[in-house]
């Protein structure tokens, strides 16, 4: 299973998720028996009736997982050399509505990727392909530049969008 775009997060939370549902349904006989118990209570009871208390699932494509959008916002101030061509990104102000995030650190590194993957597009990576073979030339580090250092921005702001939901 590939690992990008927070497929992880997702595969995993839906796993366990499944596996909760699982360990529900085999606790709830017992459950029923008792008056008004304690989760405690629960498992234990569970345990000494020899009820497996472990569960397990994995996300396969038949689960047929349904997809969803990510919207954000972006605004870029940038200081643009006419003459040479030459610009600094002074600010970049992004708004992203993430949902309930799981893990803000996280959200926050990839969106910045994301933009700094899309600002190279646009500003310094270009690939060049041999009109007759179609092979790619630029597959160098002389020939093929990604964004650098000085090519994040001066000051970057990424932004969750307030009181979202995973809805």
């Amino acid at each position: 299973m590939a690992s990008n775009g927070s497929i992880t997060s997702d595969c995993v939370a839906h796993a366990t998720l499944k596996a909760c549902t699982e360990l529900v349904n085999r606790l709830e006989p017992v459950k029923s028996k008792m008056t008004e118990p304690t989760w405690e209570e629960v498992v234990k009871k569970a345990y000494e009736k020899g009820i497996n208390l472990q569960a397990n699932y994995m996300t396969s494509p038949l689960d047929n997982l349904q997809g969803y959008n990510v919207y954000g916002v972006c605004a870029a101030e940038v200081e643009l050399d006419v003459l040479t061509g030459t610009h600094i990104v002074s600010r970049v102000d992004i708004l992203e509505d993430t949902g309930v995030s799981l893990s803000p650190d996280v959200d926050v590194g990839q969106i910045e990727g994301a933009f700094i993957m899309g600002l190279g597009l646009w500003t310094s990576e270009e690939l060049v392909y041999q009109p007759t073979t179609g092979k790619l030339l630029t597959d160098r580090t002389w020939t093929y530049h990604p964004p650098g250092a000085k090519d994040i921005p001066v000051d970057f702001r990424v932004m969750f969008r307030a009181n979202s939901t995973n809805s």
